[in-house]
């Protein structure tokens, strides 16, 4: 019923487009490694703490009950 899209390039048209993005990226300043690694770092901890917060309403919450 359901077919996937058939992709037909060969490995060197692949390679060249992966080389088209590697050219046009650079590497990120300090400031902005800085700041990604906070951001990700702060999301990170906001998951883990709802996480948690999860954890304990549902094994502790039942005990009161």
């Amino acid at each position: 019923m359901f077919e996937a899209p058939k992709i037909n390039r060969n490995v060197g048209q692949v390679l060249k487009s992966y080389l088209r993005v590697l050219k046009l990226s650079k590497k990120p300043s300090r400031e902005e490694f800085l700041m990604i690694s906070k951001v990700a770092g702060a999301g990170i901890l906001v998951v883990g703490f709802v996480g948690f917060i999860i954890y304990v309403l549902l094994t502790e919450v039942p005990k009161w009950v």
